[in-house]
C-alpha cells in the first residue's frame, strides 16, 4: 500500500534523480520525460518502474519513441475526457496512488540490498575466522 506521508513531490524527486542516469549519448529532457511518464494513465507502477530502471541502458531511438507514445497518449486521454470525464477522473486517481506506490518499490528494493550487502558481509567475516 501507498505510504501516505510521502508526497507526489518526494516521489517525483526521486524519479528524476534516476531519469538523469540516461547514458551521455542520449539527449532527453529528464523533467520533461518525468512529466510524460508520471501522468501516463496506461502504464501502470511495475511498468513505469520498468521505464526507470531501463533508463541507463535506452538509446536515444528508445526515449524519442517512449516520449511521442507517452505524448500521444496524452492528446487522446485528453480527447476522451470530453466524453467520459468520471472514467478519466478515476484513471487519474488511481495514477496518482500508483505513483506513490512507485517510492514504496525503491525503498523496498533498498532495504533488500543493504540486507543483502549485510549478508554478505556475515559470510565474509565468517569464512575469515575459518580462515577460508
Amino acid at each position: 500500500m501507498a505510504n501516505p506521508s510521502i508526497t507526489e513531490a518526494e516521489v517525483d524527486a526521486l524519479i528524476l534523480t534516476l531519469l538523469q542516469k540516461h547514458s551521455d549519448d542520449v539527449q532527453v529532457d529528464p523533467e520533461v520525460f518525468l512529466d510524460l511518464l508520471k501522468h501516463s494513465l496506461s502504464l501502470n507502477t511495475m511498468e513505469k518502474k520498468r521505464v526507470v530502471d531501463a533508463v541507463p541502458t535506452l538509446s536515444q531511438f528508445q526515449f524519442d519513441e517512449l516520449t511521442k507514445v507517452f505524448t500521444e497518449e496524452r492528446e487522446k486521454f485528453r480527447e476522451l475526457a470530453s466524453e467520459h470525464p468520471d472514467d478519466i477522473k478515476k484513471l487519474l486517481t488511481k495514477q496518482q496512488t500508483e505513483w506513490i506506490q512507485l517510492w514504496d518499490l525503491y525503498q523496498a528494493e533498498k532495504e533488500n540490498e543493504g540486507k543483502q550487502e549485510e549478508d554478505q558481509w556475515k559470510i565474509d567475516d565468517i569464512k575469515s575466522q575459518l580462515g577460508l
